[in-house]
């Protein structure tokens, strides 16, 4: 089981809120997820609730970031 961190949309229409998650590497955008670590509003362009003690433990348990996570965690100065 490859496990990723990536981002699923949620919100409303013109109004999208990203979560950051963990789910499989074959599992839809939108589909089950593992784990909630993050969640990110792109209009105020902030992350609003940050798990980082969860962020650090899925990626010592091999967990590998899609380049949009990691761009988002940058930005935001976690990673």
């Amino acid at each position: 089981m490859a496990l990723r961190i990536r981002v699923a949309r949620y919100g409303r229409r013109h109004h999208p809120i990203y979560r950051v998650v963990v789910a499989e590497a074959k599992a839809a955008r939108d589909g089950k997820v593992v784990d909630v670590i993050a969640t990110y509003d792109p209009v105020q362009k902030r992350l609003i609730e940050v798990k980082e003690e969860k962020l650090k433990d899925w990626l010592q348990k091999g967990a590998q970031l899609t380049d949009r996570a990691k761009a988002i965690l940058k930005s935001s100065k976690i990673l």
